[in-house]
């Protein structure tokens, strides 16, 4: 059994209104990046009691912390920000969250990204102990532009730091971003250290974002590949179809809704059960 989830600042900046929608599609998890404008790392105390009243209210729990960890150049200030991934843990713990998403650094444009890798897998060492001592799992997202956006330097992240508190959150459209064919070029790769699924669809050709499905992604054979694995765990719609930008993307409630339709059509298509 399949449990989703998505990024529901997709759906809205009022966080009830991102409840109402994810609850009125059955989800019974959400990923959380913001709220009323405000990244969920820089909620204040009134803001983190208001979002976990509503999630009560809703019958919904917190998948994993779409934080901003990592997303600032490897040779920007490092000590700030590890006092921002204690924040980060603080968070997950706080809404009982089993993950925190991550990212590996941005490479300035036109350098070499093995001249970085020293330095990343120092700061990702970093991180994981952090969150080793708080008890989450740190989620590695393939973005464009950081040190592991290709599948090869994705597996030398997870293999190097070597720890089951740095996994991998597997997002298509990035790997399609950067050229790459994620079924065909990436899963064996990468398929043992897998922990996560993010749903989004581009198309090579033209860069638009799609419905899950209808890019170049590869998300059907992903989803055969998954499911025929035994992999059991979240799926979380990042559906980005109506913005993308450097902090996250947004879709509005009817086109995350029309993502939703997408995926779980899908999912009913290939026989897979999810919750």
């Amino acid at each position: 059994m399949w449990t989703l989830s998505g990024f529901a600042d997709e759906i809205s900046p009022d966080f009830e209104t991102q409840c109402r929608v994810a609850a009125a599609l059955d989800l019974k998890f959400i990923e959380l990046r913001s709220a009323w404008d405000t990244n969920v790392l820089d909620l204040d105390d009134a803001q983190r009691q208001r979002v976990k009243s509503l999630l009560r209210q809703y019958g919904l729990e917190v998948s994993s912390i779409g934080s901003p960890i990592g997303k600032i150049f490897v040779d920007e200030d490092f000590d700030a920000h590890l006092e921002r991934m204690h924040q980060a843990a603080y968070t997950a713990e706080y809404f009982r969250a089993p993950y925190v998403r991550i990212f590996s650094f941005y490479v300035r444009p036109g350098t070499d990204p093995d001249s970085c890798r020293d330095e990343v897998l120092r700061r990702l060492s970093a991180l994981t102990r952090l969150a080793t001592d708080a008890g989450v799992v740190l989620l590695h997202e393939n973005e464009q532009g950081v040190y592991g956006d290709t599948p090869k330097r994705c597996l030398d992240v997870v293999e190097s730091v070597g720890s089951p508190h740095l996994t991998l959150a597997w997002d298509p459209a990035n790997f399609v971003q950067v050229g790459v064919r994620p079924y065909t070029d990436a899963y064996e790769l990468l398929r043992s250290h897998i922990e996560y699924v993010q749903i989004k669809d581009t198309k090579r050709s033209t860069g638009e974002i799609v419905l899950p499905g209808l890019g170049d992604g590869e998300v059907r054979d992903t989803v055969r590949a998954l499911w025929a694995d035994g992999f059991d765990g979240f799926f979380s719609l990042e559906p980005h179809l109506s913005d993308a930008h450097s902090l996250g993307g947004f879709s509005g409630p009817e086109l995350f809704t029309d993502a939703w339709e997408a995926f779980t059509t899908m999912l009913r298509a290939e026989g897979v059960p999810y919750t």
